[in-house]
């Protein structure tokens, strides 16, 4: 039931093209939601012991000479990302619900980024998830280049370029497996014995090729500048899911393919996840546009996916698998607020300009949102950051324990640029020379946006905030699937 979840993403996708713009959201909306059911009633009703195993659930030859198949399976990482998939979608077209120019084409772009993710988190052939991988790029671009605004040109051409570099990286070490060990079935892969020689170069190569959408250090560039140029489902997509595809391939295939090679590599890539999470927390602390610092901000927190995997061990990895989860609400919430809620009404994100019009008493709603969402980035006890990333900590403590003591400084100053975003945006002194009614933000006789905060952002606010808050408060619902599922792997010390 669960490969479902792609068949409705798609045809909801060409549906929708033959309707006006007015009910193309809706279609939109119930294919996102009708998805988000059905990952919802597989996590139900699957038993758990049945989920420590990637298991097949659709299995047809596809090109039978090449033994290519379109073979999907599912084990408690990959549910638990086709889950996050269904949350950040649905919150997205409810955030797009006032979208007006090409409407039609704006939600088939969106629902083939999220066709393309499920794709990817439930693809058991190899070249099948590097079909869906790639198919996700086109409709990033498009989403951007067209409906962006700050340099969008510039800014989805340069997510596409790196996208493709990372994915021709792929595409090399996908060869290497599959002349190498004449099959493309992950499960096959995993048990076929590679040389250590050969795992020691193509592992990097692969798992390089998938970390460049995970948004690794010094590869991360394209991630603030792809946020910022893009519209507000955009960023929520890429902050949210996107990103998360590579960190999910880079632990589904090539460690799990290249085991030996990822034992020799682990350290490196340790190395530069905690350059990563200090480095892109730094820079956020300098930055003045409030959408910058949640791009820093996300290659920061994916620097904790980076080193969870890195630490080879099963609260390590487990914990990387819960951040990825955990992000994608948290993201998703902090860039609704900055780009819907907050941008659409002042049409501006200058910190300095946003702290003279004290928004707090303008924007009460998308105060009290970000208030959460910044809690939660921080990890504060209580919510899903805070579960994954001690999670990722203890397992790090366990293999690296002087990153620990260096990824501290980082959160220090993750904590820093949070908090500095939060009362620069919300709870600035008011500046006599902006004119500001009472809940109403600066006037502008050339505006004529809703000036509240409409049903439906309320609607995908409070899905992505009682999300952090579940799973902060009840870890245990998520971990008691991921963890026995990658007890399962091959890769582990």
């Amino acid at each position: 039931m669960i490969a479902w979840t792609i068949y409705i993403t798609f045809a909801g996708a060409v549906v929708l093209l033959f309707f006006p713009g007015a009910i193309a959201r809706w279609i939109a909306l119930l294919t996102t939601v009708a998805a988000l059911g059905l990952g919802l009633i597989e996590f139900g009703a699957t038993p758990i012991a049945s989920l420590a195993r990637f298991t097949t659930i659709v299995r047809v030859a596809w090109v039978p000479a090449l033994g290519m198949n379109y073979h999907l399976a599912i084990d408690g990482v990959s549910l638990t990302m086709v889950l996050i998939t269904g949350i950040s979608a649905v919150s997205t077209v409810l955030f797009s619900w006032d979208v007006e120019h090409r409407q039609n084409e704006f939600f088939f772009w969106l629902l083939l980024v999220v066709g393309g993710c499920y794709g990817v988190f439930l693809s058991a052939d190899l070249f099948l998830l590097f079909v869906f991988y790639e198919l996700v790029i086109v409709p990033k671009y498009f989403l951007i280049a067209i409906f962006g605004s700050t340099n969008k040109e510039y800014g989805a051409m340069k997510l596409t370029l790196y996208s493709f570099f990372g994915g021709m990286l792929v595409f090399v070490g996908i060869l290497i497996a599959y002349v190498t060990a004449g099959s493309l079935d992950l499960n096959q892969l995993s048990q076929f014995q590679f040389s250590p020689q050969l795992q020691s170069w193509a592992f990097p190569v692969l798992f390089l090729g998938f970390a460049v959408l995970a948004g690794i250090w010094p590869l991360h560039t394209w991630a603030p500048t792809g946020h910022v140029a893009a519209p507000t489902a955009g960023s929520m997509l890429l902050a949210g899911i996107v990103m998360k595809l590579g960190s999910y391939a880079g632990l589904r295939v090539a460690m799990n393919v290249f085991p030996q090679g990822f034992q020799v590599w682990s350290k490196w890539i340790a190395v530069f996840a905690v350059v990563g999470i200090v480095y892109a927390a730094a820079v956020a602390l300098r930055q003045r546009d409030l959408k910058f610092v949640i791009g820093y901000s996300s290659v920061s927190h994916m620097g904790f996916v980076l080193l969870g995997l890195a630490t080879a061990n099963v609260l390590g990895v487990s914990g990387a698998v819960l951040q990825m989860f955990s992000h994608g609400a948290i993201a998703a919430l902090l860039f609704a607020v900055a780009g819907r809620m907050v941008y659409r009404r002042t049409h501006t994100r200058d910190l300095d300009m946003l702290a003279a019009m004290n928004l707090s008493h303008a924007l009460p709603f998308a105060a009290f949102t970000f208030v959460i969402a910044s809690a939660a980035s921080m990890g504060i006890p209580g919510f899903s950051g805070f579960a994954a990333e001690i999670t990722i900590l203890i397992g790090a403590w366990k293999a690296y324990p002087l990153a620990v003591w260096i990824t501290g400084a980082g959160m220090v100053l993750v904590a820093a640029f949070t908090l500095r975003a939060l009362k620069q945006s919300f709870f600035g002194e008011v500046d006599s020379n902006v004119l500001v009614q009472e809940g109403r933000v600066a006037l502008d006789p050339d505006w004529n946006e809703q000036q509240g905060i409409t049903v439906a952002e309320k609607i995908g606010a409070c899905l992505l905030m009682f999300t952090t808050l579940a799973i902060g408060l009840y870890p245990k619902l998520l971990l008691d699937r991921i963890m026995p599922a990658v007890e399962a792997m091959k890769f582990l010390k």
